[in-house]
């Protein structure tokens, strides 16, 4: 293998790089415009649900009640109705997610200690966050009704009286639980396959539409020259987007990584190896850039945003579905960046999915190279 050869192709590629404005935008302004699209857009967040009410007590008691919702930052009081006809209208329409009713004598049953039910209707067309406000209002209630039993057994002359259960709940990695930290390292997989797979996919095919694809193999040039030649000045440009997208996410949406910046240029270079090649290889099964391009589309949108774990759990899909995953590297770059931007940890931790980024990228760059060889016979 030569490397003046190699050198010759990645000067070409770059130059051609460099003379096409869309290939170059493709590279670097479409990740950014893609990061901040979905990292604005794309939340798993459930705040400020709107809320109506309906208080048949109207007391200081269940007003107190009322404050315990509004002074989080999850419930926003819409309205207030005097009639529980209304509640359908208002969740047909949309208008409010959450209507709470509260009983007449709230405010005497709670202070005396009696059971009291409260009654919350949500609008199940939006089954997550329907689910996540019902959550919400248990805790809420929960946390009101021991601070008015304490409240109960003092007026009754007890005291010193807790619960036999301390529940102090601890999150590690993430404590604000916010899903911007839990979704930037899945868009960062997401951009950096998409702009890699297509960018290359397309560089070999447009060489076979222009004719000088059998200029190459007439060429002392190899097919794995050709593939070194072809692919570094985009791993270059990978590597860049890649450290763009990074210290984007740290100002507009306070990403910061945790572990070390080596352990995650390391993981980067292998993933960005295996995009490559793999876009390599739908090259050589493509004689068309339209081909090209729907293929490496089609192979990567829809694969890292479903079965990678980036936004839907391994554990809630079919076996199947989850065996599937197993040939997808975006499952093992995107676990091996939550590893190192969340928690911290070293090369060692996840080493299984560096592993398996190793023999993804070998394998599609060998492949590659017998598809050329084939090719250029």
């Amino acid at each position: 293998m030569s490397g003046m050869r190699i050198g010759t192709i990645m000067v070409k590629e770059l130059r051609q790089i460099s003379r096409d404005p869309a290939t170059l935008g493709m590279l670097l302004v479409v990740p950014l415009f893609l990061l901040l699209m979905f990292g604005f857009a794309v939340t798993l967040d459930t705040r400020h649900i709107s809320l109506a009410l309906l208080d048949h007590d109207k007391t200081e008691t269940s007003r107190g009640f009322v404050e315990s919702f509004l002074h989080s930052e999850y419930f926003d009081l819409k309205l207030s109705i005097d009639q529980g006809s209304r509640i359908d209208g208002l969740l047909d329409e949309g208008k409010v997610m959450v209507a709470l009713v509260i009983p007449a004598g709230f405010g005497r049953d709670v202070a005396r200690g009696k059971r009291v039910e409260v009654q919350a209707i949500a609008d199940g067309s939006n089954a997550n966050t329907a689910a996540t406000a019902i959550g919400y209002i248990q805790a809420i209630a929960l946390d009101y009704s021991q601070a008015a039993f304490v409240r109960s057994l003092e007026r009754a002359g007890v005291t010193g009286m807790k619960t036999t259960i301390d529940f102090r709940p601890r999150v590690l990695f993430n404590p604000e639980l916010r899903s911007a930290n839990f979704l930037v390292p899945g868009l960062i997989v997401l951009i950096l396959m998409m702009s890699s797979v297509i960018s290359t996919a397309l560089s070999i095919v447009r060489e076979k539409e222009r004719g000088t694809m059998e200029q190459i193999a007439v060429s002392p040039v190899q097919p794995l020259e050709l593939i070194v030649g072809k692919t570094v000045p985009y791993l270059l440009i990978g590597l860049i987007a890649a450290a763009t997208i990074l210290v984007t996410s740290r100002f507009l949406f306070g990403v910061t990584v945790k572990g070390s910046w080596l352990d995650l240029g390391v993981v980067t270079l292998i993933f960005l190896f295996g995009c490559l090649g793999f876009g390599v290889m739908l090259s050589t099964l493509s004689e068309s850039q339209q081909v090209a391009f729907l293929l490496s589309s089609l192979l990567t949108l829809l694969p890292v945003f479903i079965l990678s774990g980036f936004v839907f759990p391994f554990r809630n899909m079919p076996w199947i579905i989850q065996a599937v995953s197993y040939l997808l590297p975006g499952r093992y770059y995107l676990a091996a960046l939550r590893a190192i931007m969340l928690k911290g940890v070293g090369l060692w931790a996840f080493k299984d999915q560096v592993f398996a980024l190793i023999i993804f990228a070998a394998a599609t760059s060998a492949f590659s190279v017998l598809r050329l060889r084939r090719q250029s016979r």
